[in-house]
């Protein structure tokens, strides 16, 4: 299972290119192959659409059970909301034994909350909470639920999948709940297609947040009561200032 990043070459680690350049199938997401197609040369490819994942899954541990040597790729990282734990339940049901059965490996990639960190500043400094706003596969009730509790606990909240034609409303409905433990003016940024070709960058605040583009190629971080903006950029302070004496010499 390989995380190919934000999207990127240039993000795309040295392990993940190792594993795909020694794989002879390799299976994704059409968008996703399509980003890497000048590593895929001479690879058979299993691509598929929207909403396919367990088929994906299902067809690489097959392929792998056949002797295959197979990458089965996902956006960012693909343990973060990424094909990882979808393969281990299969393996699961297989019953199958790390000892005596097919070698896993997962290899890590920049997960898309650290790409929108990068190109804000440092928004995460702190301590934080990643929430999909996706209710495909979770209850809208319980992401409700997860909101309220990490607005109440002050963490700076990154959400994913904020916004689809589906579900139109979800981002103004955390935005409520936000507001409910949050400042109007909280700095909130917005980061679509992250390294990618129309790479958009916002820096807002919880105010004017719903009138931002947001789609799901986007990540919304929203800051906790200590975050603040500066020159463009985002940033969560770690405690420094209140411990240390900070140098404020001139000229940087």
């Amino acid at each position: 299972m390989v995380g190919l990043g934000p999207g990127s070459e240039a993000l795309l680690t040295p392990q993940a290119r190792a594993a795909l350049a020694k794989s002879r199938v390799v299976v994704g997401y059409r968008t996703y192959l399509e980003l890497i197609r000048p590593l895929l040369e001479g690879k058979e490819l299993l691509a598929s659409g929207m909403m396919q994942e367990v088929p994906r899954a299902a067809a690489a541990v097959e392929r792998a059970a056949a002797g295959d040597t197979v990458a089965l790729v996902s956006g960012g990282d693909p343990g973060v909301y990424g094909m990882a734990g979808l393969v281990h339940e299969l393996l699961r049901a297989r019953d199958w034994r790390r000892d005596a059965g097919i070698e896993v490996e997962v290899v890590p990639g920049v997960m898309a909350l650290n790409a929108a960190a990068a190109l804000l500043g440092a928004p995460l400094m702190h301590d934080f909470a990643a929430i999909s706003l996706s209710d495909l596969l979770t209850p809208w009730e319980l992401i409700a639920r997860r909101i309220e509790l990490a607005a109440q606990a002050d963490l700076v909240i990154g959400l994913y999948n904020p916004r689809s034609s589906r579900r139109a409303d979800r981002l103004a409905e955390a935005r409520g709940i936000l507001l409910r433990h949050r400042a109007p003016e909280t700095p909130v940024g917005v980061v679509r297609a992250a390294y990618r070709e129309g790479q958009r960058v916002v820096v807002t605040d919880l105010l004017q947040l719903l009138e931002q583009e947001v789609d799901m190629q986007s990540i919304v971080l929203v800051g906790n009561s200590q975050t603040f903006t500066f020159e463009g950029a985002m940033v969560t302070p770690r405690g420094y200032e209140s411990k240390y004496d900070l140098p404020t010499a001139q000229g940087c």
